[in-house]
């Protein structure tokens, strides 16, 4: 008895708790105008709870849905007239009134935390409607169509392939090629949106930044052009530095999804280099842009053209590393490692964490992946040099040395202790 009371409080206060937000969203309405309240919505989840509690003891299940479609009958009834009444086409109440019945009755003949979890859910999203609402304002089709793109490459592409080797070396895995695909596309996707974020407070810094989560190559690209046009290049240069040091912090959040145990090879010589990056970038950021950055120019990460590329280097990469690791070991394993690595950071970690953690050594492992990283920084200093004034490339390729150097010098006295 005692538990029952208790879980009909609990489908109590789930109506409370959303009647409460939709009370407020209507406060300002006349009293008696509305269909349903902070009351009715608390009565709602409280015979939810009552119509499961009869059903169990009569243990007849029929009663639960009888009352759910005499409830469903009345409130819409009712919500029609005011419809009528308001011109009002929003079907939102009346769902929000069947979501707290059925929520009221889980607490009672279910589980009690899924309901309790249900309930403030169901609040928090109709909270959200001017959030909601806004983010659909500004949502664009390329961004709608790349969400779409993610659901089918996750549900429909995914589950139906192979997850086993299918080579004579044992590196390409075709479920294993088109998860990490995605999963990179993702961490891109998230970069894009925080480029659109950072977009609006025209600060050629904070793009910078947000735009690393994208391609760090992308962004030096844009600041070396930029560099040439400015009268004091030095920033920018701070700005490239922040953006490298991004690169890094996104690399080692990739192992940590991937390979959480790979990170103790690669964790400290990376965050020493990520560390002199961020110092750096910061001593000599010393002047304030007046004007807005160009910003970087960011594209759909979930375009069928790139992501096959990517996933087609990725697959040669691995098959790669499978023949080289079975001939020549470790060796073969940072032989490629250091060449994926120019072309695509991405590609030459994930390389590393698929192909040797089975067969090489995770220190290993960990020295291929920042060896990866170690060319990739020295390809941006080499864009930088190519595209950029001496002013923009010296400042950033010193402190890729110095970032580098630091890096090895941890990694030494690690490796010593």
């Amino acid at each position: 008895m005692d538990m029952l009371i208790a879980r009909l409080g609990l489908a109590l206060s789930i109506g409370l708790l959303v009647g409460l937000e939709r009370g407020w969203q209507e406060r300002e309405a006349p009293e008696g105008s509305r269909t349903a309240g902070m009351r009715t919505f608390g009565i709602s989840g409280l015979l939810g709870g009552v119509l499961a509690a009869i059903a169990q003891t009569l243990g007849y299940p029929m009663v639960f849905a009888i009352g759910f479609l005499g409830f469903a009958v009345t409130l819409g009834v009712f919500k029609l007239r005011e419809a009528h009444s308001d011109s009002d086409y929003s079907v939102t109440t009346v769902m929000a009134g069947l979501g707290v019945l059925a929520l009221g009755g889980l607490a009672v003949a279910g589980d009690a935390q899924a309901a309790a979890a249900g309930g403030a859910a169901l609040a928090a999203t109709l909270a959200s409607r001017n959030v909601l609402h806004g983010f659909l304002k500004r949502l664009t089709w390329m961004e709608l169509r790349s969400a779409l793109m993610l659901a089918v490459m996750t549900a429909v592409i995914l589950p139906i392939l192979p997850d086993e080797a299918i080579d004579p070396w044992g590196g390409l895995n075709p479920w294993k090629v088109w998860f990490f695909t995605v999963l990179t596309a993702s961490l891109s996707f998230l970069g894009y949106v925080a480029v659109r974020i950072f977009r609006a407070s025209k600060g050629f810094m904070l793009s910078a930044i947000a735009g690393s989560l994208v391609s760090s190559t992308a962004v030096t690209m844009v600041l070396a052009r930029t560099a040439k046009r400015s009268a004091d290049p030095l920033p920018l240069a701070g700005a490239a530095a922040l953006g490298a040091a991004v690169s890094i912090l996104r690399v080692m959040g990739l192992i940590l999804l991937i390979d959480p145990a790979a990170i103790i090879a690669v964790g400290p010589t990376a965050a020493t280099a990520a560390v002199v990056f961020t110092g750096s970038g910061l001593a000599i950021f010393y002047w304030r842009q007046d004007k807005p950055f160009a910003d970087v120019s960011a594209s759909n990460p979930f375009e069928i053209g790139p992501l096959l590329i990517f996933a087609t280097i990725f697959a040669a990469a691995a098959i790669a590393s499978a023949v080289l690791v079975s001939h020549f070991g470790s060796s073969g394993l940072l032989a490629t490692t250091a060449l994926t690595g120019a072309v695509d950071v991405d590609v030459a970690v994930l390389t590393a964490l698929q192909v040797g953690r089975d067969v090489i050594p995770i220190d290993v492992v960990g020295k291929a992946i920042l060896i990866a990283m170690a060319t990739n920084a020295l390809c941006r200093a080499g864009i930088a040099t190519v595209l950029g004034p001496s002013s923009f490339s010296a400042p950033f390729a010193g402190l890729t040395i110095i970032a580098g150097a630091s890096a090895f010098a941890a990694h030494t006295i690690i490796a010593v202790m």
